[in-house]
């Protein structure tokens, strides 16, 4: 009887090298087609506005900051930075989200298609 281990060490190597050439080409493509931006930066930014816009309206008591972020607020914060990484990917989809949760709108994101 005779016991199978694989395929022979050329083979394998040749597999192998295979498998990696493949993964570093592809890997090369998607940083060249996206740099540091992902693919789905725009939803990150609309969500992270959104999340902020919800969260002070929220807590806002009086409805005060509401009423100041849907006058402009949003988009002052984020020309201050306020909107961090996530603005920095697509401002006018933060701004947007911003305005959606102040509002209390749902978000436009929700859903399995957009």
């Amino acid at each position: 009887m005779h016991r199978h281990e694989g395929p022979s060490p050329g083979k394998f190597i040749a597999g192998v090298t295979a498998a990696v050439t493949l993964a570093v080409t592809a890997a090369g493509f998607l940083i060249s087609t996206f740099d540091d931006r992902p693919p789905w930066a725009t939803d990150i930014a609309y969500e992270g506005g959104y999340i902020l816009g919800s969260r002070i309206r929220g807590y806002d008591v009086d409805g005060s900051r509401t009423k100041a972020l849907l006058a402009g607020e949003c988009a002052l914060m984020e020309r201050q930075g306020m909107g961090g990484d996530r603005a920095a990917h697509d401002p006018a989809a933060w701004v947007a989200g911003c305005l959606d949760g102040a509002a209390g709108r749902p978000s436009g994101n929700q859903g399995l298609l957009d």
